[in-house]
């Protein structure tokens, strides 16, 4: 017979050790947990830190016509253009990187402003759009020689005392070769500018440097440089026909030849009236977005069309990723925001948000807001119109 006392007390020893086993399960089972989730936590906030992005807004030209600097000239002589940019400077300022295409030369009151059809600007334009959040300058235009040399330098100088980054003009080969560089939230950009020509008038014999000429060689050997020294390669265009609203095939051809070289924004300018943007697809799979045109910013062009008064910001979302310890850098939240130059009698010549003037004041506000929502998504869907 079975001694009952020993077979409660085996009994007991098994249940034991049976919670005891269940109770050093669970805590591994939690310290493993609790390792997986540090993990994920450090992961994320690894891949959080390894992610970059920056914001970039792009207006069009800025070509001071006789009204404007008539308009701007206060009664000591000098110019006070500030208020032309005082109801877009908030959009201007809020991107961390905005570029201007400068068309008419800012080379000073001392060798005399002139307007259409040979360009020279007072130094307080440039006041004006720095003060208002310009950072770069685009220069290569059919305008650049309008005044030569002297107006060319007097304007990189004055641009380089506001800190200002300039491209497309130099002061000397040596200058030509480098490639203007900006950093911004950890990320690397580069910018190029080149222009179809300058109405006919040829740079001096020994200084190409003073204009980049739209070449393929040459942008192709630029473009490649810039890839070393940069995360981003923005291209600043001047192209295509005046007064079209549509890119003809030879800017769609250029811009796709841009975009399987690898860059990754190309900004357009030259036609005065909006064009619409684009995403392109490059060779190697890669995205590239384009601005054909992006209109006028300020101007004053006699015939009074409304389609050479409205222009826009442009703005797009740059970010860097490390994904598998390759670089990738995604283009996103492509927007607009329209905007139109009004003034009184041709005085107080304003920049202003297209959605901010009353409709009393542009009667045909609704028209030019109707037009612009067909036309500018048309090969970009996605397009945010603000």
């Amino acid at each position: 017979m079975k001694h009952p006392t020993l077979k409660w007390l085996i009994l007991t020893l098994i249940i034991l050790s049976a919670i005891i086993y269940m109770y050093i399960k669970k805590q591994d089972s939690q310290s493993s947990a609790e390792a997986t989730t540090k993990q994920e936590e450090s992961t994320e906030t690894k891949t959080k830190q390894e992610e970059s992005t920056v914001t970039l807004a792009a207006v069009g030209d800025v070509l001071i016509h006789s009204r404007l600097y008539i308009d701007a000239q206060q009664a000591d002589g000098t110019y006070n253009f500030h208020p032309m940019f005082e109801e877009v400077k908030p959009f201007l300022t809020q991107a961390d990187i905005t570029i201007a295409n400068q068309e008419s030369v800012v080379g000073g009151s001392e060798i005399g402003i002139s307007s259409y059809p040979s360009f020279n600007s007072p130094y307080e334009v440039a006041d004006a759009m720095k003060d208002a959040g310009i950072d770069i300058v685009s220069l290569a235009n059919n305008h650049t020689l309008d005044r030569g040399e002297k107006a060319i330098r007097n304007a990189l100088a004055y641009w380089k005392s506001l800190d200002v980054l300039t491209i497309g003009s130099h002061t000397s080969f040596e200058d030509a070769k480098r490639i203007p560089t900006l950093k911004k939230n950890d990320i690397t950009f580069s910018f190029l500018n080149y222009t179809y020509g300058t109405n006919g008038i040829r740079v001096p014999k020994g200084k190409e440097y003073l204009v980049n000429y739209i070449d393929e060689t040459k942008m192709k050997h630029d473009i490649q440089q810039a890839k070393t020294q940069s995360d981003v390669v923005v291209v600043a265009l001047h192209f295509g026909k005046e007064y079209e609203n549509i890119p003809n095939k030879e800017q769609q051809k250029l811009a796709q030849y841009l975009a399987d070289e690898g860059v990754h924004i190309i900004l357009g300018s030259h036609a005065h009236v909006l064009q619409p943007p684009a995403f392109l697809t490059g060779k190697n799979g890669n995205k590239t977005y384009i601005t054909y045109s992006m209109g006028n910013f300020l101007a004053a062009q006699t015939d009074g069309f409304d389609d050479r008064y409205t222009g826009g910001i442009f703005n797009i979302r740059v970010t860097k990723k490390e994904v598998d310890g390759k670089q990738i850098i995604e283009l996103t939240d492509s927007s607009f925001i329209p905007t139109y130059i009004t003034n009184e009698q041709e005085n107080n010549y304003r920049i202003r948000p297209l959605e901010s003037i009353p409709q009393e004041e542009l009667p045909q506000k609704e028209q030019i807001s109707s037009y612009l929502k067909d036309h500018m998504p048309q090969y970009m869907e996605e397009l945010k119109i603000e």
